[in-house]
């Protein structure tokens, strides 16, 4: 038995479209069938349904309303699947058998171009990637809202990853034949989609014009002929690609992304609280997504930065103009992908009413700008064009308020159009002489409850109730419909003039969608003007975002140094500053002359050492990206690169610890760092033993100081490891400031030079609440640690748990035998060798320095690891 003919043109359709979820039209439903019925009801929680498709067993069906398509859509586009949009293709009237349809658009993920699925202030981003021989990549991105594509040159898997997630890319384009573990081996939440055609389309081939690889060609080709495929309509919006070299801007890894929370948060993954959240005072979604764009990657050119600097600065001091400038971008709406739109032939008449508003401003800003006393700014003034033709076209053609839709009429406006003009003629008139024959009718009938009516299924219509029917004149009035208390007629003169009206209404709706679609043509060939308009725009509005946040928080114009200078006065944290109330924030000096390579910062836990770490690293990236920096004065180098390792984060799902994530992160610092660099290095050792860590921290310390001597911030609780400005000439101690009342901790959270005394543990312990009886135990185990031999303590603190009623007899033995287990098998330190000279051999001064040196030495009074620091440097001495 066979399926049906409906359900056989089904299932041809979705054999090309394998990948995707299949909304098959039916009449007022999108419906779907089989396994996408299966796994769609579940997806959208919707009914699951079956039906007779021709075989014994019935068909797996599920379906949404046609009118409410849009957010089911949005649910499954959102969890990374694909949707095809499969509609009727000819009239059902005309058909012969199965209606024709056939797919009119793929959305997936990369390709959303419908406004309630897309953030205002966000890229929604598709890439594509071409892998050579040569191991090299060729990495394109591209917004198919905005139209642009950037392309670019990568040598290795982790600088695509970082890419991938610096664009945040929800789709990846690549050749059929690639792994399909791609996403898992990069680690990412990305759709993976399959192109095999690489030719350049013809219509396209302006597109590549300014790229000379191979390879990058090959990948713009791509995600062309990708697009082409799944989107079956216009791509005249896309623009040119754009080569980029990713090391001509500030490489920030993603660790370092999430630790600074330049985009969101760490805890919430929210705006709020965020950098971009706190320079955000752009009056435009394309503002807010140049800004994201310009903090994901700072300058590392400074006559740029400088050029932005002077119009940040030209900008606060020129209130009135900058109040002006917002109150009209305040009347400017998303041009990119209203431009975006027109092309892509989604637009509305609404949207085109907002472009020509948005238009009705540029020349506002022409002119404000040129009373800025500012050349650049003067200049993106004198870039502006204002597109006058456009506004003009659009103002003659559509109404001031037009419906949301192209085929409902009233959107082009009278005088536009004679023909149209006449079809509205005859409609309006031939409204109004049907009311004049209501009124005569009556008038010669004598019936006032005549009335004339209308109904989709009869037309214009005379009704009259049963009771008057006697009142009518004979052989004038034709019976057209019998109610229960009346009955419905129709007059020749009647019928004619609902022909009139009727057919001037339907010509009318016929001529406005034509009218309209010849509009939208006409605002297409602007495309390109109007994107380069946009681009402008963005740029003020970022701008002038700056210069209010700026003037708001007190920030000053950072200065750049050639040696390296890093100098901040009264550093703040932005984001801190922001939230805290009553100014309460805490400012601190950053200094690191030339020679100073690395602080080592010192002080208690809450005492402020990441805040003053992340404020220095906030601070280089807003003077990189044009803004003014929270000081009271700043100088800084300009850096390559930010890497920071702050905070402890598991990554369970992969099986990495506290631990594995620190070494990893810091391994990625130390390969990757370079003398331009600044690394920001917190606690790293602390998930391991004590010994450990301590070994690690200082070789990790050593290693950036010996090999790559670049800016770093170091905080660690080891205070052993701060002897080691003794032996590293380009290292400085400071620490967090703290003291002790009536056995409180206060914290100052100033940091001063040199190092902390204590780490303050257990007071912070207290504050958190822990029972009072702990922290006493606790703060008798840390006086026998500080003042006692370990072997001692050992032995105490074993006793301690033999006498304790929770710990067995059998335990304290187990622990006993483990101990001389661990003893027995301990390797000799130092080999056994006689160190005593003979009698007759005499010592050298530097011998006998250290002889007394270690004489003096009060080894009661000194813990472990200072006693081994002591051995280090007396070893030193003798070599």
């Amino acid at each position: 038995m066979a399926y049906t003919p409906m359900i056989q043109q089904y299932l041809k359709v979705k054999a090309d479209y394998k990948d995707a979820f299949l909304f098959f039209r039916l009449g007022d439903f999108y419906e779907m069938f089989f396994e996408d019925a299966l796994k769609a009801s579940k997806e959208l929680e919707i009914a699951l349904t079956a039906r007779d498709g021709g075989v014994k067993e019935k068909i797996p069906m599920c379906g949404v309303p046609y009118h409410a398509a849009k957010q089911y859509i949005k649910v499954l586009i959102e969890k990374g699947y694909k949707v095809a949009i499969c509609e009727q293709v000819e009239d059902p009237k005309t058909a012969k058998g199965v209606v024709k349809r056939e797919v009119i658009q793929v959305i997936t993920p990369g390709t959303i171009m419908d406004d309630q699925s897309l953030k205002p202030k966000q890229n929604n981003y598709l890439g594509s990637i071409t892998q050579t021989d040569a191991r090299q990549i060729g990495f394109v991105v591209s917004d198919l809202t905005t139209g642009e594509i950037r392309v670019t040159l990568l040598q290795d898997f982790n600088s695509l990853r970082q890419e991938i997630l610096t664009y945040g890319i929800k789709e990846l384009i690549v050749a059929p034949d690639e792994d399909q573990n791609l996403t898992r081996d990069l680690d990412l939440d990305v759709t993976l989609s399959y192109e095999n055609n690489v030719a350049v389309p013809t219509s396209l081939e302006y597109l590549i014009e300014p790229l000379s690889q191979s390879v990058l060609k090959e990948t713009v080709s791509r995600l062309l002929n990708y697009l082409i495929r799944t989107q079956k309509r216009s791509l005249d919006h896309l623009q040119k690609a754009e080569h980029y070299y990713v090391n001509d801007t500030m490489l920030l890894d993603s660790n370092s992304k999430r630790n600074l929370e330049l985009t969101q948060t760490i805890r919430d993954h929210k705006t709020y609280g965020s950098l971009v959240w706190l320079l955000d005072e752009t009056k435009t979604a394309m503002g807010g997504r140049k800004l994201k764009q310009w903090i994901e990657k700072p300058l590392l050119n400074q006559d740029e930065i400088e050029e932005r600097l002077s119009c940040v600065e030209a900008l606060i001091k020129h209130f009135f103009e900058r109040d002006a400038i917002r109150e009209a971008l305040d009347n400017v709406y998303d041009m990119e992908r209203l431009v975006g739109r027109v092309s892509f032939g989604n637009v509305n008449p609404r949207e085109l009413v907002q472009l020509k508003r948005s238009l009705h401003e540029i020349p506002v800003l022409k002119d404000i700008l040129k009373n800025v006393d500012e050349q650049s700014l003067k200049t993106l003034g004198e870039k502006m064009d204002s597109c006058q033709e456009v506004y003009e076209l659009i103002q003659r053609a559509i109404t001031d308020e037009p419906p949301l839709s192209t085929t409902e009429g009233n959107m082009i406006r009278d005088g536009y159009n004679e023909t149209l003009d006449q079809y509205r003629h005859v409609s309006r008139n031939g409204k109004q002489w049907i009311s004049e024959l209501e009124r005569k009718e009556r008038e010669t009938t004598g019936i006032k409850s005549l009335k004339i009516g209308y109904n989709k299924v009869f037309g214009y219509y005379i009704e009259v109730t049963k009771a008057n029917i006697k009142y009518l004149p004979d052989g004038l009035y034709e019976r057209k419909q019998t109610l229960a208390n009346a009955e419905r007629y129709i007059t020749p003169e009647l019928k004619e003039k609902e022909r009139l009206i009727l057919e001037a209404e339907s010509n009318q709706m016929d001529l406005e969608y034509t009218l309209f679609s010849e509009l939208r043509l006409k605002v297409k060939t602007y495309t390109s003007r109007l994107q380069k308009l946009a681009k402008f725009i963005s740029h003020l509005d970022v701008l002038q975002s700056f210069a209010v946040v700026s003037e708001a928080n007190r920030y000053v114009r950072p200065q750049f140094s050639h040696d390296r200078t890093l100098k901040i006065e009264e550093c703040r944290h932005p984001v801190i500053e922001k939230v805290m109330k009553n100014n309460e924030f805490v400012a601190n000096d950053v200094v690191m002359e030339e020679e100073c390579h690395i602080l080592l910062i010192t002080g208690p836990n809450m005492g402020g050492k990441s805040t003053f770490m992340r404020q220095t690293a906030l601070c280089a990236i807003m003077a990189q990206i044009g803004c003014f920096v929270p000081a009271t004065q700043a100088t800084l180098p300009i850096f390559d690169q930010i890497f920071t390792r702050i905070g402890a984060t598991d990554d369970l799902v992969s099986g990495q610890s506290t631990f594995m994530m620190e070494m990893l992160e810091a391994q990625y610092a130390l390969t990757h760092a370079t003398q331009d660099s600044l690394i920001l290095l917190d606690e790293i050792g602390r998930g391991t033993s004590t010994y450990d860590g301590i070994a690690l921290a200082q070789a990790i310390v050593e290693h950036i100081h010996h090999h790559i001597s670049c800016k770093t911030l170091f905080s660690t609780h080891y205070h052993e490891l701060t002897f080691l400005d003794q032996t590293l000439p380009n290292l400085i101690n400071v620490h967090v400031q703290a003291v002790e009342e009536n056995g409180h901790v206060v914290f100052l959270h100033k940091v001063k030079r040199g190092q902390a005394d204590k780490s303050y543990g257990i007071h912070v312990a207290e504050l958190a609440g822990l029972p009072h009886s702990l922290l006493d135990r606790a703060t008798t185990i840390l006086a026998d640690l500080e003042e006692k031999k370990p072997e001692k303590i050992m032995d105490e603190n074993q006793h301690e748990l033999t006498s304790n009623d929770d710990v067995n007899e059998e335990a304290a033995i187990s622990i006993e035998q483990s101990q001389v287990e661990e003893e027995s098998e301990q390797l000799n330190f130092f080999p056994d060798q006689t160190t005593s000279k003979p009698k007759n051999q005499s010592y050298s001064k530097r011998e006998e320095d250290v002889i007394q040196t270690l004489k003096n030495l009060e080894l009661m009074m000194m813990t472990p690891m200072d006693a081994m620091n002591q051995l280090f440097l007396l070893q030193k001495k003798l070599k």
